[in-house]
């Protein structure tokens, strides 16, 4: 067994992932190792904006690397248990045919090879844009760090990252194959299928349909409200930025906000019609139209859409107000940080129009499933 071109593709989102926690840490550490080297001519009245840089430094990187390092191993978990679920067969033949559960989740390297590649590309970025934030982080007074390369900050972002996900890969993958052979001949998975439909009570079936959906796909629940609270915070804070700190930096955190948003919708998205599409075949035979199917599939979602938007909201309010009341206390040219209600409603416009496009995307993908093709694969 083989992961194929296809899967393979689908692994695209993790390395995205990757590549953004590994951009933000590689310049901030990277900044934080070569502006220590600059103390010597740090003065009084430039300790408390130069302590606040290095504490700035050391809170953004515990963020992003902890923080979007549990995404990627969600996201592992979710491809993993994934592919497991729709390659059940093949892997109950390879089990029948003597190979043990650990010789099978070997194979799952690839799954790390996606973070490796993820960490390579963000580090690369990050020194890109080093001659940039370096200029933006100069303090008037103090001459400006020199970019210096440090391997340890390279290896750690990139080697480390992706050996430890290449074992969490294996090691999960191990857990997922350890099923009995019958099971997996027959693809028996956790995927919620439409048994019975009657047309006679279609507000039970609804909600049936919803909360089965929901029940079956928790993944899925948790990659919605994290698009949606990516969306909120980082677009957001990215604006709130530009009279805090920088252009430079409002721009880098709203867009590592979009493609953390897009990559987890899209994703999702995509999991959720793949899943449903017996379910889907089955309501079009019995006449659902294509509103009323998009409707019951992704209309329980949309409550934690907007629970995730929310706490985006609070989080990076929290957050702004936790960097200037806290970290830059001592600094008196910092602007105090108020919530700002046209951003807000200007980035809930913008939420609202994205989610209804998603929504609209995937419907008519769904629109494109047929009984046919569905009978055919079973």
């Amino acid at each position: 067994m083989m992961i194929g071109l296809k899967d393979g593709v689908k692994l695209v989102g993790i390395s995205l992932v990757s590549a953004c926690a590994v951009f933000v840490c590689t310049f901030f550490i990277n900044f934080y190792i070569d502006v220590r080297g600059i103390e010597y001519a740090v003065t009084d009245e430039l300790r408390a904006l130069y302590d606040a840089q290095l504490a700035t430094a050391r809170l953004v990187c515990a963020i992003a690397g902890g923080f979007i390092g549990v995404i990627v191993a969600v996201m592992l978990v979710f491809y993993i248990k994934l592919y497991v679920d729709g390659n059940a067969k093949k892997i109950g033949i390879l089990k029948a045919m003597g190979y043990s559960d650990g010789e099978i989740a070997l194979r799952f390297w690839v799954f790390g090879l996606s973070v490796l590649i993820g960490c390579a590309l963000g580090s690369a970025a990050g020194y890109a844009v080093m001659p940039t934030v370096y200029r933006e982080m100069a303090i008037d007074g103090l001459p400006q760090a020199e970019i210096a390369f440090h391997a340890s900050v390279l290896l750690s972002l990139t080697l480390a990252p992706a050996a430890v996900f290449t074992a969490f890969a294996c090691g999960y993958a191990y857990f997922c194959v350890k099923r009995p052979i019958t099971d997996l001949l027959r693809g028996i998975t956790a995927t919620t299928e439409v048994k019975n439909v009657d047309s006679g009570k279609d507000r039970s079936f609804a909600l049936e349909l919803c909360l089965k959906t929901l029940k079956s796909k928790k993944a899925t629940v948790f990659f919605v409200a994290f698009s949606c609270f990516c969306f909120s915070a980082m677009v957001q804070m990215g604006f709130s930025m530009r009279d805090l700190d920088s252009a430079v930096m409002g721009a880098i955190i709203l867009g590592i906000g979009l493609l953390l948003a897009a990559v987890s919708m899209l994703m999702a998205m995509a999991a959720l019609v793949n899943a449903n599409k017996k379910n889907v075949s089955v309501m079009k035979a019995f006449g659902y139209s294509l509103k009323e199917c998009a409707l019951y599939i992704f209309g329980g979602y949309m409550p934690f859409a907007l629970l995730g938007f929310g706490i985006g909201t609070g989080y990076q309010y929290g957050l702004l107000k936790l960097m200037t009341e806290l970290v830059f206390n001592d600094v008196g040219q910092m602007p105090n940080y108020v919530f700002d209600v046209g951003i807000f409603f200007a980035t809930l416009a913008a939420f609202v129009l994205s989610y209804a496009l998603v929504m609209l995307f995937y419907t008519r993908r769904m629109n494109k499933i047929s009984v046919k093709e569905i009978m055919s694969e079973t």
